[in-house]
């Protein structure tokens, strides 16, 4: 029996706009006018009216945590509570008495942005923490991931000292800060997860995906819990898949930070491609540097706003070359986490010497985030033909601090994703949730206009692309960057019938109206998995 949709604004990602397409086996049938389809239909095939609603291929978000989405939903949602200090307080507050949180239990928030606070952008502290509650650990991380505040009770029951050391990573005891791999201090002292209780976290993430049209998440789970291995997350997922439950089509960007681990997973038999269509092992995932707004994101000189800070490198140029070397020889692709142009550099030297001892051809190994960047560096990655994982939502929050921070000479040549696509390489899209909310719409609106979902800006409005080319960053290309052009991210005869229906087309209404587009419906491989 198929099922067959007529009477609809269908971008097919193949240049055209058809008004029909019917879906067989979990795949789609035929593609065309309705008068095609209802010609070819049997009795018993079912037939829904579109009613001109705009349809597309199911989004895929090509960086992003799912895991980690599923856990912030738990925690208090301070990205609704940071225009000051105050605020994050009273939010904080109401939660544990609203969650009736048992005194001695962890009180945890994430999503502030000290960048939004009204009057002094200092970071909180754990004496402002201390105001909420000293009978309850608290700890908040900001939006970014990157940067974390403890207050004093949690310092005590973590029985953190002076002294430690960690390269790439930073605390100060004092203000109860905690930066990049020191935060590690702390979460490896929370309570750590059963697989039953990973397995639901995925799931809550998956519905929260769902109903924004994400059918196809790259993402970033396995070292989310300092103490939980890697293998009992990857079994969670497995797990569900096996059940029937998983609802988003997973590409693992397997995290693995050093050389005892990766060597263990490649030993174990996994590399790129191991899996199904639902669940697969896609790249080794880096984490490069920090983050712009926390001043973590490593710089070739130093940041405009702070003489002296550069930021903090994860790895050595050793390091790097030794992890990449050996994913690389093993037929992995990989995919690195670089905001600062100064990471970026150790990087692309990485690669260079990778790809040069061992050409292969097709690797699709790329960079994430590539956010401050300089035109040489672009070009090396046109050379050696890198992909590009970016997130244009990163501008709604970005736009306001980049020349602060990079300086107006690197700002001028960053974010520079229509020059890469110009380049010849390919870009696809994302959130990196939950830094940000997996709004695809709001990704698009930035991509398009260069502003804030506000209106501030434009900041290099030479390099925004046209509506089409963010969906296809979306849809087409996220499928690319998986090795999958093949099966999905297209409305295509043969592909995989992942699609979605919106309340309105993306290319028709005025750029700064595109944020307000709702998700309708979202199909997995035929089968309705949200519907408003």
């Amino acid at each position: 029996m198929k099922q067959i949709y007529v009477n609809g604004r269908v971008f097919t990602g193949d240049g055209a706009i058809c008004e029909a397409f019917s879906v067989e086996n979990g795949k789609f049938a035929a593609v065309g006018s309705a008068q095609a389809m209802l010609a070819a239909s049997a009795p018993e095939d079912s037939v829904q009216d579109l009613h001109g609603k705009f349809v597309c291929a199911g989004f895929i978000d090509s960086h992003m945590h799912v895991v980690s989405y599923g856990n912030a939903m738990r925690c208090c949602d301070l990205m609704k509570h940071t225009k000051s200090v105050e605020d994050i307080l009273s939010a904080l507050r109401a939660f544990i008495q609203e969650e009736n949180i048992p005194e001695g239990h962890w009180v945890r928030g994430r999503g502030w942005n000290h960048d939004y606070f009204e009057g002094d952008h200092a970071l909180p502290t754990r004496q402002q923490l201390d105001t909420v509650s000293d009978r309850h650990p608290i700890c908040i991380v900001r939006c970014c991931g990157h940067a974390m505040v403890v207050n004093t009770m949690a310092l005590k029951m973590l029985g953190i000292r002076e002294g430690e050391t960690f390269e790439g990573g930073a605390y100060d005891l004092e203000t109860g800060a905690f930066f990049d791999t020191a935060m590690a201090l702390v979460y490896g002292r929370l309570p750590q997860p059963t697989r039953e209780e990973i397995k639901g976290l995925i799931l809550r993430a998956c519905k929260g995906l769902n109903a924004h049209g994400v059918t196809s998440a790259h993402t970033d789970d396995l070292c989310d819990f300092e103490h939980v291995p890697w293998q009992e997350v990857w079994e969670a997922f497995r797990e569900l898949e096996k059940e029937g439950l998983l609802t988003v089509r997973i590409y693992e960007q397997s995290q693995l930070p050093d050389m005892k681990t990766l060597r263990e997973f490649l030993d174990a038999g996994y590399k790129t491609g191991v899996g199904s269509d639902m669940l697969k092992i896609g790249p080794l995932k880096l984490l490069g540097d920090g983050s712009l707004g926390a001043r973590t994101a490593y710089l070739s000189g130093e940041y405009a706003d702070a003489p002296g800070e550069k930021g903090l490198a994860i790895f050595t140029q050793e390091q790097l070359d030794e992890l990449i070397m050996t994913a690389h020889e093993n037929g992995m692709q990989i995919a690195v986490h670089a905001i600062g142009d100064g990471i970026l550099d150790r990087i692309l030297l990485s690669y260079e010497k990778a790809f040069a001892a061992r050409p292969r051809p097709d690797h699709r190994s790329g960079i994430v985030h590539l956010q401050l960047t300089r035109p040489d560096q672009l070009e090396k990655m046109r050379e050696m033909e890198l992909h590009a994982y970016v997130q244009s939502i990163f501008l709604d929050y970005d736009i306001r601090i980049v020349r602060q921070r990079a300086g107006e000479k690197l700002a001028s040549t960053s974010y520079a994703f229509r020059t890469l696509k110009e380049m010849g390489v390919h870009v696809s899209n994302g959130t990196d949730c939950p830094v940000e909310m997996p709004h695809v719409m709001k990704c698009i609106q930035c991509a398009v206009t260069r502003r804030t979902l506000s209106g501030e800006g434009p900041y290099r409005p030479e390099e925004a692309i046209s509506p089409e080319e963010a969906l296809l960053s979306y849809t087409a290309e996220g499928a690319h960057a998986a090795f999958e052009e093949n099966i999905k991210g297209r409305i295509r005869e043969g592909m995989l019938a992942d699609f979605v229906i919106l309340s309105d087309s993306p290319l028709e209404v005025p750029a700064d109206q595109i944020s307000r587009i709702t998700v309708e419906k979202t199909v997995l491989g035929g089968k309705t998995v949200f519907e408003r």
